[in-house]
């Protein structure tokens, strides 16, 4: 069996995915910053820096998607997203555990309820990717159209998909200002 020989990582790939990594990471941290999520903006997505995923997105930059969807393409799989999502719990794939009570033909692995933090930081993380990859037509609506596009039954809790979808909804409705305010009023309850 043959290995397929990996694309080069070149000097504009690797300064245009540093540029995207930080704009990304700054459009969190704003709105983390905008409903009291301080520290999280601040630690928000450091495992991109790491090298098992920094260079996969410098070696499959392309600018207006995520590089693991090309890495996918190339390999299979995306060793970066398996790295990224096992170490970031703004993603819901984060919290899938054992099912110790599964009865046969019953689910072995099942989601787990996110805490309402990580649930808000995963909004602001679909808020930012969208900004990022949609640009100067970027609209309220992007983020939901993107779940909505994305989206796989039973690998989130209910719990879980009820809030974030609440949030992308009255996101795309009453737009940023209202949305970011009912964060702020309802993150600790």
């Amino acid at each position: 069996m043959s290995r397929k020989k990996k694309a080069p990582v070149t000097l504009t790939n690797f300064t245009g995915h540093l540029q995207t990594v930080l704009h990304h990471k700054y459009l969190v941290l704003k709105g983390c910053w905008a409903v009291g999520l301080y520290r999280q903006g601040l630690l928000h997505d450091l495992s991109k820096f790491s090298p098992t995923e920094f260079m996969v997105g410098a070696r499959y930059f392309q600018g207006n998607r995520s590089p693991n969807n090309a890495e996918r393409e190339d390999l299979g799989y995306s060793a970066s997203w398996l790295h990224h999502k096992g170490r970031n719990r703004h993603h819901f794939e984060y919290w899938m555990d054992y099912n110790l009570h599964a009865k046969e033909g019953e689910q072995m692995v099942i989601p787990v309820r996110m805490p309402g933090r990580y649930v808000v930081e995963m909004l602001m993380d679909r808020i930012a990717a969208s900004k990022v990859y949609r640009g100067s037509e970027y609209t309220d609506a992007d983020p939901l159209r993107y779940y909505k596009t994305g989206k796989v039954e039973g690998f989130m809790h209910p719990d879980t998909e009820e809030l974030l979808e609440q949030l992308l909804v009255m996101l795309a409705q009453e737009g940023e200002e209202k949305t970011f305010a009912y964060v702020r009023r309802h993150l600790h309850k």
